[in-house]
């Protein structure tokens, strides 16, 4: 398993290291535009990109998650999402239990991020905790915390901090150059070696427009190649496969847009939030490996919930291809079952049905928020904004008065 970490993690760090060398060239071509000199540029570029790095190296997770408008629960607000989250905590054996977020949005989504192991944090919106049944959503949940287990989660938020960063200064060179030349800001091209200084800013010109562009398929690059790892230690943690395939299938097919995603943090979550209004999530819209081909090598894993399981159920899918996971992984792993017919029968004799589960989540959205709640003596609940000047209210049902 750690050599498959180990694997993906050298990877991404010439990935992540392609996205500095793009930030780096726009620096030094923005130097030549307007210093007269690359290397100055290049130095300014170099101090924006290490210090980017050590925001998003201390403070990534805080930006991602303060960008999600994600609010930090404790057990007793939400104890079925937080039991489920610990579940996970212990088959994985992650060292500290992540801290749990909730997002405020009916979309269908959730994302995990942090530092390593001992600094993480799991958010998931509030459409999710209504839409999934407890099978689904601890399939999620295993999901995200695998991230959390293989390190993916710090790289991640790096490559998110990074690439919105080059989008932000390209978007500004690009601008900058524009109304440079048209106001006459950029000197004359006959101050000494003009025809090559001309070709030299045209170069940085399209270098600019396409960095954001090429930074956004290196992030996409990073995201791809994870979630496969992410599906195969998911069906293992819960040795339920298609717990997570029935998530994915409903969280494709809502066609409510995530409102609090953005560019730079879209591939964190587990399946592409940018969509066309109304419509659900197709394969080529996913920042993810496609949504159906995750489903079907999940489907397949008939025999067991091991690694090599799901490597047969992938070759399976890509009809006899290259499996996704090293040998000495799944000799790591050893032989996992399938989760006993009994346990689920259990299991869902106490799950709560979908009313109570949005009653659930509407009670904590109600009290994150900071509105008091109020019984009056007919059984209605009032809710009551923490703005509200008034010293009571009155029932819409009964009429009577009541003391806040």
């Amino acid at each position: 398993m750690w050599e498959q970490i180990r694997s993906n993690q050298i990877r991404s760090v010439i990935l992540v290291a392609a996205m500095a060398v793009l930030l780096l060239l726009i620096g030094y071509f923005l130097g030549v535009a307007f210093m007269d000199n690359g290397i100055g540029g290049l130095v300014i570029a170099f101090v924006i990109w290490a210090v980017m790095n050590l925001i998003a190296f201390f403070q990534g997770d805080s930006i991602l998650l303060a960008l999600s408008r994600a609010r930090k629960i404790k057990r007793d607000d939400h104890p079925r999402l937080y039991n489920i989250v610990e579940e996970m905590k212990i088959a994985s054996g992650l060292e500290k239990m992540p801290d749990i977020y909730i997002i405020d949005d009916p979309a269908l989504n959730a994302f995990a991020t942090g530092r390593g192991p001992k600094r993480a944090a799991v958010a998931v919106t509030s459409g999710l905790l209504q839409k999934l049944n407890r099978d689904e959503l601890q399939g999620v949940i295993a999901h995200e915390v695998s991230h959390i287990k293989n390190r993916d989660v710090l790289l991640m938020a790096l490559c998110g901090v990074l690439l919105g960063t080059i989008v932000i200064l390209a978007w500004y060179a690009t601008h900058l150059l524009f109304f440079g030349s048209m106001f006459g800001g950029r000197r004359s091209s006959s101050s000494g070696g003009g025809q090559a200084q001309l070709i030299i800013l045209a170069v940085g010109i399209v270098l600019m427009i396409l960095a954001p562009i090429i930074a956004q398929l290196i992030y996409f690059a990073i995201s791809r190649k994870r979630e496969y790892l992410a599906d195969a230690s998911s069906a293992l943690y819960t040795r339920y496969p298609d717990g997570l395939a029935s998530a994915l299938e409903k969280i494709a097919g809502s066609t409510t847009q995530l409102k609090s995603a953005n560019k730079a943090s879209a591939p964190m979550y587990i399946i592409n939030p940018f969509r066309k209004k109304g419509r659900a999530a197709t394969d080529l819209t996913s920042t993810h490996p496609p949504i159906s081909e995750r489903v079907r090598i999940l489907r397949s894993m008939a025999g067991g919930a091991s690694f090599a399981d799901y490597n047969n159920a992938f070759r399976g899918v890509h009809k006899g291809g290259k499996g996704i996971i090293s040998a000495s992984a799944i000799a790591s792993a050893g032989a996992v079952g399938l989760r006993a017919a009994e346990q689920e029968d259990a299991m869902r004799e106490t799950e709560p049905g979908k009313v109570e589960r949005s009653r659930q989540v509407s009670d904590l959205m109600w009290q994150l928020n900071n509105y008091r709640t109020i019984t009056c003596d007919c059984g209605t609940k009032l809710k009551v904004p923490p703005k509200l000047k008034k010293s009571s209210v009155k029932c819409p049902h009964c009429g009577r008065i009541n003391n806040i």
